[in-house]
């Protein structure tokens, strides 16, 4: 794996990870494109490029949590000292646990979608139609809701809207799902503002990237195996990945405190047309 490779990777992964456009899918078609038109692999599925997938993930990891460090940390604390007092009423003492439930229904939902999912990454023109489906649920999502400006709609986060992001969450599992846009919008639907759905989803994402980032190597890879990895580019795909994934997470957020997110269900509607004629034809 070249340096320029990962790069391109850590790019890829650090946009589109926290934009509503689905990382996954955009991988799958990148690398789809580079094979049509070069003729090589541009994932061999090997141990080193799926570490290094997993390595361009944590870089994404540290981008959101170093965003959020100052309401991790408050949330963490709050959690501490409801544990004493036993007094769970405020958002902040809550949160932990919302995230905790919400991604136990992730897990639920796309454990039993993975092998599915792994079999789409063949199928770019599928992604497409996945794509597609993601600019409705974009568009649709800011026609029905209420769209509220301020931030005191997240004070009245509830355990339908955890469990219904979670939900959504785990149903983005397949590639051309947008995460990010499947969780936001889920927020919409069910009563929060952008802003505060989007934090919301980004603060979810940490516990799914942090455990698969975690236990898959653990599980899968050996040290001797690790031995022969190109640490080099993959510590560079990782800055790459987190520096790119915390201005994206930065601007977005401001971008979400202006604008709806139709921009960005016409970029899907079009990336996914294109990827069904494109891949169909060839």
């Amino acid at each position: 794996m070249t340096m320029l490779h990962v790069i391109l990777l850590g790019i890829i992964q650090g946009l589109t990870e926290f934009l509503p456009v689905s990382s996954s899918g955009h991988l799958v078609i990148v690398s789809s494109l580079y094979k049509f038109f070069s003729g090589n692999e541009f994932m061999l599925n090997n141990g080193e490029e799926i570490f290094t997938d997993i390595i361009l993930h944590v870089g994404t990891l540290f981008a959101v949590v170093f965003y959020f460090r100052k309401e991790i940390v408050a949330m963490l604390k709050a959690f501490v000292t409801a544990c004493k007092t036993k007094d769970f009423s405020s958002l902040e003492a809550k949160m932990p646990i919302y995230l905790v439930v919400g991604t136990i229904f992730t897990i639920i939902l796309a454990y039993p979608l993975n092998e599915f999912c792994e079999r789409m990454v063949a199928s770019p023109a599928v992604v497409g139609i996945f794509l597609i489906a993601t600019g409705f649920v974009l568009f649709l999502s800011e026609q029905l809701s209420k769209k509220t400006q301020n931030d005191e709609a997240c004070n009245k986060i509830t355990w339908k809207q955890v469990i219904t992001i979670g939900i959504a969450q785990g149903i983005a599992a397949c590639p051309g799902l947008s995460r990010s846009g499947m969780t936001i919008c889920a927020g919409l639907l069910t009563g929060l503002n952008r802003v505060t759905a989007a934090r919301y989803s980004f603060l979810l994402s940490i516990l799914i990237i942090l455990g698969a980032s975690v236990f898959y190597p653990i599980l899968k890879f050996d040290a001797a195996e690790m031995q022969a990895f190109n640490w080099s580019a993959i510590a560079v795909g990782f800055f790459v990945s987190a520096v790119v994934g915390y201005f994206c997470v930065k601007y977005f957020m401001q971008f979400l405190n202006k604008y709806s997110m139709k921009c960005f269900a016409y970029y899907c509607w079009v990336m996914g047309i294109c990827a069904i004629i494109f891949f169909s034809v060839v």
